[in-house]
């Protein structure tokens, strides 16, 4: 499949991440006017004034994220769930929360017609967390926040690794990788990246 060799060529390696994204079929998460773009690998517009991110970058959050089989992970943005049901291949359960109430229900459609039965998705905000569900072995955010926020650090288990994009929402940001210490948080830049910000409150759709 050709969005496989472009993955690897990008820099996505972990067989893991690659099985999971040839199984999943982006075509299913995408609508409308762009569904004949679904196999590039582009952003692309989805409903609430989001998007779909490129699956390159989405191999690459994921593959630094290492999820693990028996993982309980929270993914903060669900969008088009596209990046969720990829996490749901590789661990043992994921909650995803969006402040959008309709790509929720969308998502959970699609989520449905796969019979991916380890999601559950709420509409909630995600700058919060879930504290209910917490702690977590992993945590993907694929929205970006000036700091990676404070709620979420705090529930991700000693040794569990968060990823999130962090920068100002109107410039380039950086992708950042934070393991949970013991004795505190260790911090590795991966790279540039481009997402939408972290807003809180939920959203008008």
């Amino acid at each position: 499949m050709q969005l496989i060799l472009t993955l690897r060529s990008l820099g996505v390696t972990d067989a893991r991440v690659l099985a999971a994204m040839e199984r999943v079929d982006r075509g299913a998460f995408v609508r409308g006017v762009f569904a004949s773009r679904a196999y590039e690998d582009m952003p692309l517009p989805i409903s609430c004034g989001q998007t779909i991110s490129q699956p390159s970058v989405v191999g690459q959050m994921t593959q630094a994220l290492n999820p693990q089989p028996r993982d309980k992970v929270l993914e903060v943005g669900t969008g088009s769930g596209y990046q969720a049901a990829i996490l749901s291949l590789l661990c043992r359960r994921v909650y995803t929360v969006d402040r959008h109430r309709a790509l929720v229900e969308e998502a959970r459609a699609v989520f449905s017609a796969m019979s991916l039965a380890n999601i559950t998705a709420f509409t909630a905000d995600g700058s919060f967390g879930l504290p209910e569900q917490a702690p977590f072995d992993r945590i993907l955010v694929t929205a970006a926040a000036e700091d990676p926020p404070g709620p979420l650090l705090a529930q991700l288990k000693i040794g569990g690794i968060m990823v999130v994009p962090v920068g100002q929402s109107d410039t380039l940001q950086t992708l950042i990788k934070v393991t949970r210490l013991a004795s505190g948080y260790d911090y590795e830049e991966l790279r540039p990246v481009r997402f939408v910000p972290l807003v809180e409150g939920l959203g008008a759709g």
